[in-house]
């Protein structure tokens, strides 16, 4: 197989309400575009056409505008997940390739874009086999650089799933799913240099992949799936969710963020500090009758103390905090419950009348593309002495 990649150039610039395939017909026409080829766009024409620019005076605000969820920050530099459930720098949010005082945001359904665009080249150009994707350069974690990455899709499957198949000595793949557009998006980005003027490629010569085609959307990984879902110090200003999404939570992720929990500094959990976990359907309907818990709670966590100093107090506290970053960690939500309720009873429930919870804790899968109510912003100044 043999791939070709050809660069569209001398395009005029994209002004909002551009029709883009009747811009693009007579160029891709005279590079020759055929049944089976690729026209790879970026996202930043798309936005321009659609009209998705905004006044770059305050470039914080239409950051936090876009954002549904903040992964991780440092400085002026914001991860963020978008509604379309992007996880990229500032929520898509730049200015490269625009005017002074322009930002441009990501389309508002990229994979709409790139239907709605295949549809109008294959009428116009008399074809019936294109595909379209719609690329926009994202980071990546753990690698320096940048990388273009498909953000919309269509006419092709943009993940190509090889499990059940086996591969040349007989292995059987359990794990493979091939990120299909997001390879082509990468091999654009050779001749769709940010300094070079060129949103549009086509990518040539590509063997069909076996399956339906498919948004890039399917290239978005399930909340349940994600092993980095937020940064510690993210975990720090979570505030309440309120509410968890559906589904159970497997009792081993329970006890994974307990052995986190009790990892203490001192290398064991002290003796007279235990975990309770209420987690039976039953367990959770008499907990509910004793106090509020958020709708879809999985399970109630109780660090608890029998006895003890304030010192075991404030320690057993530490790990009940420990508890809730562990579980923000493994992609769920944790809500501290407020106090209240038949305290005996609760005891009772949660290890013995000689035993009192030191804190409460909620658990539950974190509702899809949301985040926790974030706590009040704090200013530093106003806690901290310099010297």
């Amino acid at each position: 197989m043999t791939v070709e990649l050809v660069p569209i150039e001398g395009l005029p610039d994209v002004e909002p309400g551009t029709d883009l395939a009747a811009l693009l017909a007579s160029p891709l026409r005279a590079a020759g575009l055929a049944e089976g080829d690729v026209v790879v766009v970026t996202s930043k024409i798309v936005s321009k056409a659609e009209g998705r620019l905004v006044p770059g005076t305050d470039r914080a605000e239409a950051v936090a505008a876009e954002t549904v969820r903040v992964v991780a920050r440092r400085g002026d530099l914001v991860i963020a997940e978008t509604r379309h459930g992007f996880v990229c720098a500032n929520a898509g949010v730049d200015a490269s390739n625009l005017e002074d005082g322009v930002l441009a945001l990501l389309p508002e359904d990229p994979d709409r874009s790139a239907a709605v665009l295949r549809e109008a080249l294959e009428g116009s150009l008399g074809l019936e086999r294109l595909g379209v994707v719609i690329t926009d350069t994202f980071g990546r974690a753990w690698r320096t650089g940048l990388v273009n990455v498909a953000i919309g899709c269509a006419g092709l499957p943009a993940a190509v799933d090889l499990r059940g198949r086996t591969d040349h000595h007989g292995r059987l793949l359990e794990a493979t799913i091939v990120a299909f557009a997001d390879e082509i998006a990468a091999a654009s980005g050779l001749v769709m240099a940010k300094d070079a003027r060129i949103p549009v490629a086509i990518v040539r010569g590509l063997e069909p992949p076996d399956g339906p085609d498919g948004p890039a959307t399917d290239l978005i990984r399930p909340p349940e799936e994600d092993l980095f879902r937020s940064s510690p110090l993210e975990a720090l200003r979570a505030g309440s969710y309120g509410a968890f999404g559906r589904g159970e939570v497997p009792r081993p992720t329970l006890e994974e963020a307990i052995a986190a929990a009790a990892a203490t500094t001192a290398g064991s959990l002290p003796a007279n500090v235990a975990f309770a976990v209420v987690s039976s359907a039953e367990g959770l309907r008499e907990l509910g009758r004793l106090m509020p818990l958020p709708r879809g709670t999985a399970a109630v966590i109780g660090v608890t103390i029998t006895g003890g100093s304030e010192d075991d107090v404030a320690g057993a506290a530490a790990i009940g905090e420990r508890l809730r970053l562990a579980l923000e960690a493994l992609g769920l939500g944790a809500d501290r419950l407020p106090a209240g309720g038949d305290d005996r009873a609760i005891r009772g429930l949660l290890g013995g009348a000689g035993s009192r919870a030191i804190d409460l804790l909620a658990t539950g899968r974190a509702p899809g593309g949301a985040a926790p109510t974030p706590r009040p912003p704090v200013d530093p100044s106003d806690l901290t002495s310099w010297r």
